[in-house]
């Protein structure tokens, strides 16, 4: 085998790895996310600043509770609705009018 085809071999290897462990994250976040974290712990009890510097790297996102975070389990991050459909909250300003959307003018077409 020459060193050009194992180099190809190597690199196609890399990226099929990369790739499947990309998607694996994506369709099981809460394993990977342990994984992580137990990688993370492993690493950081070693005396190396490289392997400490790369356990930092390795932990995973904590869940903030907002939409930033790209959970997407709660169903929280999907559209809202217009203010005019929701009532008005506890402690609100009832005299506060909330703006009607106004209605839509067209011009007839000129034939």
């Amino acid at each position: 085998m020459s060193g050009g085809l194992l180099i190809q071999y190597v690199v196609l290897g890399l990226i099929v790895a990369v790739s499947s462990l990309v998607v694996f994250r994506e369709l099981a976040p809460q394993i990977t996310s342990r994984w992580l974290a137990a990688a993370s712990i492993r690493l950081s009890r070693s005396d190396s600043r490289l392997l400490k510097a790369l356990a930092r790297r390795l932990q995973p996102k904590e869940g903030t509770g907002d939409c930033s975070d790209g959970c997407g389990t709660c169903g929280a991050c999907g559209p809202k609705p217009p203010a005019s459909a929701l009532p008005h909250a506890t402690g609100a300003d009832p005299t506060r009018r909330v703006a009607e959307p106004m209605p839509l003018h067209f011009r007839p077409r000129g034939r």
